[in-house]
């Protein structure tokens, strides 16, 4: 197939996709004439499924007529809700279901994966991560290098765009890996698609140079926005330890379930 960016072939390939109809699923903000949006920001917010009212209505039928009850005697029971989410989970991101969980927010989940994975020592200490970030991401981040009483402006190394561009290049945060790799405790990359941009993650080219100049780090302590996959399994690191936080609409205030990943290999 050659691509054109010729409206007709644009249609065409709509007319052929498959998953044409899921369109139809969601709710479409309208614009001023009273057409439909073309959505964008779905990195940000997903579109409202048409059945979400539905769903939320019977949490407060249940709520409603059970009371506290409702933790065990709900349609879906609120103290068990994360075991029916944990294989379709394990499924969005190619992981096995004894390595996710749904589970807290996930400013809460960053701050368990650092309690877990960033132990640093005297000689490697520093974190790497993508700046511009949630500014609740970047706070927790601070949080746990001040916890274990180092300076967030000697242990943490910011990826930032280039002047005039709008992404962070993937060779520039390879080449900071490269300059830092002794010192590195934890690389924590959008995996998946940046909550800011929209762009798709670095993860694989990360791993990879990782892998060859820094042996002995610990990667990818990774915050996803939507259901990309992140192909956390895909363990290419020596000696490292993955793990994952994201949520499923990037903002947890509206219902979302946030989910974590930790490989199997480093589940004790």
């Amino acid at each position: 197939m050659t691509f054109s960016a010729d409206e007709n072939f644009a249609k065409q390939l709509d007319a052929e996709d498959p998953l044409r109809s899921f369109r139809d699923k969601f709710h479409l903000p309208l614009g001023k004439d009273g057409r439909p949006l073309i959505y964008f920001a779905g990195n940000s917010l997903g579109l409202m499924p048409k059945s979400e009212r539905q769903v939320v209505d019977q949490e407060l039928d249940d709520w409603a007529k059970l009371g506290v009850d409702a933790h065990l005697d709900a349609k879906t029971p609120w103290y068990t809700y994360h075991e029916p989410l944990r294989e379709p989970t394990a499924r969005m991101v190619g992981a096995k279901p004894v390595e996710v969980i749904c589970m807290n927010s996930l400013t809460i989940n960053l701050h368990l994966m650092m309690a877990t994975f960033y132990r640093p020592t005297k000689s490697r200490f520093k974190i790497l991560m993508e700046e511009p970030a949630f500014p609740s991401d970047t706070y927790a981040i601070k949080t746990q290098i001040v916890h274990h009483g180092l300076d967030p402006k000697d242990a943490l190394i910011l990826a930032s765009p280039r002047k005039g561009e709008l992404t962070v290049r993937t060779n520039d945060i390879v080449d900071l890996s490269e300059k830092n790799g002794d010192q590195l405790a934890v690389i924590m990359i959008a995996g998946g698609v940046h909550g800011h941009r929209g762009r798709g993650g670095h993860k694989g080219c990360i791993d990879s140079g990782a892998a060859r100049h820094n042996p002995g780090s610990q990667v990818d302590v990774t915050t996803l926005s939507g259901a990309a996959g992140s192909g956390g399994r895909q363990k290419t690191v020596d000696q490292t330890c993955t793990g994952g936080s994201w949520c499923a609409r990037h903002r947890a205030a509206e219902g979302a379930d946030i989910q974590e990943f930790v490989h199997g290999e480093d589940v004790s």
